[in-house]
């Protein structure tokens, strides 16, 4: 009986592991398409207030998402290693 108790105990554990992992993957996604959002708001008021200053924001807008994506495909990563153990 504690034999069965034991292995219950490991497999719950284990479910628990895979729901963080992918709540953490869930919120690193959702974290990163609102900072986008929110980075291409800004970049379009921005160009909408100066117009000619438009290619720098926008270059400056391209580099600031592409960091948020790479943060954001760590936490991925890291929560697929986590599944993947």
């Amino acid at each position: 009986m504690t034999t069965l108790l034991i292995a219950l105990q490991a497999v719950a554990n284990l479910a628990w592991g895979y729901l963080g992992a992918a709540v953490g993957a869930g919120l690193a996604t959702i974290g990163a398409g609102i900072g986008i959002g929110k980075i291409g708001q800004g970049a379009m008021e921005g160009m909408a207030r100066q117009p000619e200053a438009g290619g720098d924001i926008r270059s400056t807008m391209i580099i600031a998402a592409a960091l948020v994506e790479g943060v954001a495909f760590f936490a991925v990563v890291c929560c697929l290693l986590v599944v993947l153990k």
